[in-house]
């Protein structure tokens, strides 16, 4: 039986250092502790818009069939909070979601897939929309899931990002 070493990871992680597909310390993909994380979540208006989710009352984010975007939802935790965002028609942030169900297997996938769902529900509809256009025109948005990974349908949102998206709902031109 032939026994396999393991890498040196110090070597691996110094020849990587600085290589721009990996995120800084600020942008961990691992959960930040016990502290309440921020999320934006996308979903096809014609498919489940947030106005059926605000009459819902609750819902299941399902049909997740990415791998990034599944452990991201694995990572969700109760209260933390989501932008709903609109793809595909509108594509623009429209309302605040609550997680208030960490993840489960996902009903509509096959028995024994790695899928998995949340439940969420709404907190609030931003006073404006936030749109693609203004997000990619922000510097200080530059780094988000959203513009990095432009096809991740659930991506992490910084404390900063979500309080600088947040401001820019206050207006019309957000």
């Amino acid at each position: 039986m032939r026994r396999v070493m393991s890498r040196d990871l110090g070597a691996v992680r110094s020849r990587l250092k600085g290589k721009s597909r990996f995120r800084g310390a600020n942008r961990s993909a691992k959960p930040a502790g016990m502290s309440k994380q921020y999320w934006l979540m996308k979903s096809e208006p014609d498919a489940y818009a947030w106005d059926q989710l605000v009459r819902d009352g609750t819902g299941i984010w399902d049909g997740v069939r990415n791998h990034t975007a599944k452990l991201n939802m694995m990572a969700m935790k109760v209260g933390d909070q989501a932008l709903f965002y609109h793809s595909n028609i509108g594509k623009e942030c429209v309302g605040i979601m609550e997680i208030t169900e960490a993840s489960f297997p996902d009903p509509t996938a096959d028995k024994g897939s790695p899928w998995v769902v949340v439940r969420v529900a709404p907190v609030r509809a931003l006073a404006h929309p936030v749109t693609l256009a203004a997000i990619k025109a922000d510097p200080k948005l530059a780094d988000m899931d959203l513009i990095r990974q432009s096809r991740l349908s659930v991506g992490r949102v910084t404390p900063a990002e979500w309080s600088h998206i947040l401001k820019k709902s206050e207006t019309a031109a957000g």
